[in-house]
């Protein structure tokens, strides 16, 4: 009987603690999501009409771009994942109004970062809503994206300025997802051909031995060979910038669960193995570049934390290293959602994370908010919370 008792007590303790830990949860991801929309809306309400789209802050004044910037695509995303959670018609009308101003790039092929630019908004719009007049948005951007492939070098060009002959940035790696949907939606190999091209030759020529990632690689179009390995946005050529490392471990995620194919999914492990190791701050909120030389005083970026964090949610679904992958994935998300990187509502002009930085070298947004860490921020609370409810 005592025994009884004893296990009884045993398991009533267990569940109460289990339960405390998941309405915990719930109630810091509740009040970041409250925070967001309020931050959204705010925003949304204050460029209404301006035809532009917020980037970061300049100046002390919200930085608008038009639909060519290659930003142009996370805000509206960022109203999208606002509709998902709060199923408000407001943040969807928002999402609609900014997603509309980006109708005209399905006839641009002047950049790369096409799949950023309309996988984040029209993608993310025609899976809530299965819009059918958003298919061909996305199918002709895919045409254009394919369009800058090089047969000889086996990559996506990513720059059409600067000295270099065919430069390829590791931040192409996520703009191969909209070519997976374009593939798998039109039945179309040669969208997933490309896509494949593109991330094996990245995989040969990008990755230093420790699975850190150069930003540039230059290649030669007659001979399909490497000229440079450099960097542009990171501290030195050698070193590891801290964005880059986290939009490879997104890519190469995105990579396996399009194919199934385990190279992927090992090179995805490797990368997050190199990040989890050399990461340097308690928080886990990256310094701008792992090897930046003014460290432990170097800026943080709160957006390589934020698509580090979605990555590796993603991630732990598929590995069985998840358990692993998703605690870490769950401190920095939380850390995140702290009042050192969330603002309060009605401050930062209406963006929701601070301290990112854009390209400190050229000395352009310094800690600052950054509309692409908002929305991979937005993407991870998706990702968490769905998970969650799963556990």
């Amino acid at each position: 009987m005592k025994r009884r008792l004893l296990n009884f007590f045993v398991i009533a303790t267990f569940l109460s603690l289990f339960f405390s830990s998941c309405k915990n949860n719930a109630s810091w991801v509740d009040e970041s999501i409250e925070t967001a929309a309020y931050q959204l809306d705010m925003m949304a309400k204050e460029i209404s009409g301006k035809e532009k789209l917020p980037r970061s802050i300049r100046d002390g004044e919200i930085r608008l771009e038009d639909l060519y910037d290659w930003t142009s695509g996370f805000f509206p995303g960022s109203l999208w994942y606002m509709y998902e959670f709060t199923k408000d018609e407001m943040f969807k009308k928002q999402a609609v109004e900014y997603t509309d101003l980006l109708y005209n790039l399905k006839d641009y092929a002047g950049t790369h970062d096409l799949g950023f630019m309309v996988y984040c908004s029209y993608g993310n719009g025609f899976r809530l809503t299965g819009d059918t007049s958003y298919i061909h948005v996305m199918v002709e951007t895919s045409d254009n994206l394919i369009s800058r492939f090089n047969e000889k070098t086996g990559t996506i060009r990513s720059w059409d300025f600067g000295e270099w002959q065919f430069p390829v940035i590791i931040d192409n790696m996520m703009n191969l997802e909209l070519l997976f949907w374009a593939s798998d939606f039109t039945k179309n190999p040669v969208y997933r051909d490309v896509a494949l091209r593109h991330a094996d030759t990245t995989m040969k020529n990008h990755y230093r031995p420790d699975f850190s990632s150069y930003h540039v690689i230059d290649y030669d179009t007659i001979t399909g060979n490497v000229i440079a390995k450099q960097t542009f946005q990171g501290y030195a050529d050698e070193s590891a910038w801290a964005r880059g490392q986290a939009w490879g471990l997104y890519g190469y995620t995105v990579c396996y669960r399009a194919t199934g194919d385990e190279k992927y999914l090992r090179m995805a492990e490797n990368i997050a193995g190199f990040i989890m190791d050399n990461v340097k701050t308690e928080d886990l909120i990256p310094y701008w570049d792992y090897n930046a030389p003014d460290i432990p005083n170097a800026p943080r970026d709160a957006s390589a934390a934020a698509v580090t964090a979605s990555a590796l949610f993603e991630l732990s679904q598929y590995t069985k290293q998840g358990d692993k992958y998703f605690n870490y994935a769950e401190t920095v998300l939380k850390n995140l959602s702290g009042e050192q990187y969330l603002a309060k509502k009605g401050e930062n002009k209406g963006f929701i994370l601070m301290h990112s930085v854009g390209h400190l070298p050229a000395n352009s947004e310094i800690d600052t908010p950054l509309n692409y860490a908002d929305y991979y921020y937005l993407e991870s609370l998706m990702r968490y919370k769905n998970l969650i409810s799963k556990k």
